[in-house]
C-alpha cells in the first residue's frame, strides 16, 4: 500500500469522531461523505440552521447544531470538551483564524510554548534517501523561531511522527554548517536548540547542526559526520526559519516530485487541522486521517 492508503487504513481502526465547521463548503461535504462511506472515521458537520441537515443525513454524515457566535469556535470547543477527537478546518477560514481559535479554545500541549506545523513529504522511489516519508518542520507557522521554539518544534514533530508514520524519529537540525564547518548567529541558534532538546528528551535521536546533504545522504554523511546518530538517515528535518522550511518543501514538491501532505498543526493539546484553502476532497480526507492518528497520543 502507499503511505496515504496506510494512514487511511490505520485511521479507520481508531474509529475517531472528527468535526468539520465549514459545512457549507461543497468540498467539505464531499470529503465527509466519503469518510463516512469508507468508515475511516465518523465525520460530524457543525451546521447553522436546518438547510444542510437532509443532505448530510442522505450522505450518512452526522450533524451538530452550532451554539455560539462562530462555527469554528464551536468546533474547537467541542474537541476540547471531548465531544470530538479532532477538528479539520481551513478550507474557508484563514490560517490565522484557525490558529487564533485553536489557541483560545483548545490550547497547547503540556510543556509546549509555541504551536507549529509540519509537512509530510512522500519521496519518490529511486533516490538514495533512506526514508519513504520525510517530516519537514516548521513550514507554515513560526517565522523566526528562537532556540526554545526550535526545541518545541522538533519535539512536537518527533512525537507526531511516531503517531502518523509509525517509525522512530531521527531528527536533524538543519543549517548551512555541519558540526562546525562554518560559523554564524544561526549556527549558534541551532546548537543552543540542540542542547535544549537533549536536556528535555535525552532518548530522542537528534543531531545538529547538519547541512541538508549530510542529514539525508548516507555517502555524504560518511564523509562529513561519520559519528552522528542521525546523519544520512534523518527523517525529521527541522529548518532554522519559516523562509527555509517553506521554500524547501515547495521545491521538493515541484522539482523533486514529492507528494506533500499538510500543513499539519502540531503542539496543541488536541488535534486541530488547518487545510489549505485550495484543498481538494482527497487533501481534506488525508488531513482528517492524520488528525485521527494524532489523537491516539492525546
Amino acid at each position: 500500500m502507499t503511505f496515504v492508503e496506510r494512514i487511511r487504513q490505520r485511521a479507520s481502526e481508531l474509529k475517531r469522531r472528527i468535526v468539520f465547521p465549514e459545512s457549507g463548503d461543497e468540498r467539505i461535504l464531499s470529503a465527509a461523505a466519503e469518510i463516512a462511506r469508507t468508515k475511516m472515521a465518523t465525520p460530524v458537520l457543525a451546521v447553522e440552521g436546518e438547510a444542510l441537515i437532509p443532505t448530510a443525513r442522505q450522505q450518512g454524515v452526522e450533524t451538530v447544531q452550532v451554539e455560539g457566535p462562530s462555527a469554528l469556535e464551536f468546533a474547537h470547543r467541542l474537541v476540547a470538551a471531548g465531544g470530538a477527537d479532532a477538528c479539520v478546518a481551513g478550507a474557508v477560514y484563514t490560517t490565522a483564524d484557525v490558529l487564533r481559535s485553536a489557541l483560545r479554545n483548545v490550547g497547547l500541549a503540556p510543556r509546549v510554548r509555541v504551536a507549529s506545523s509540519a509537512f509530510y513529504m512522500v519521496v519518490p522511489a529511486g533516490t538514495e534517501i533512506v526514508s519513504e516519508v520525510l517530516t519537514f518542520t516548521d513550514c507554515a507557522v513560526v517565522p523566526y523561531p528562537t532556540a526554545e521554539n526550535l526545541a518545541d518544534i522538533a519535539i512536537a514533530a518527533a512525537g507526531d511522527r511516531r503517531l502518523i508514520v509509525g517509525d522512530e524519529p531521527r531528527v536533524a537540525l538543519l543549517s548551512f554548517s555541519t558540526h562546525g564547518s562554518a560559523k554564524g548567529q544561526s549556527v549558534d541558534l541551532i546548537r543552543e536548540a540542540l542542547a535544549i532538546i537533549r536536556e528535555r528528551e535525552p532518548d530522542l535521536l537528534v543531531d545538529g547542526e547538519l547541512q541538508g546533504d549530510a542529514a539525508l545522504a548516507p555517502t555524504v554523511a560518511a564523509r562529513k559526520s561519520p559519528s552522528s546518530p542521525v546523519a544520512g538517515r534523518a527523517n525529521v528535518l527541522v529548518f532554522p526559519s519559516l523562509d527555509a522550511g517553506n521554500i524547501a518543501y515547495k521545491l521538493v514538491q515541484r522539482v523533486g516530485s514529492a507528494q506533500a501532505l499538510g500543513p499539519i498543526l502540531q503542539g496543541f493539546a488536541h488535534p486541530v487541522a488547518d487545510l489549505s484553502r485550495g484543498a481538494e476532497r482527497d487533501d481534506i480526507i488525508n488531513v482528517a486521517a492524520i488528525a485521527a492518528l494524532q489523537s491516539a497520543g492525546r
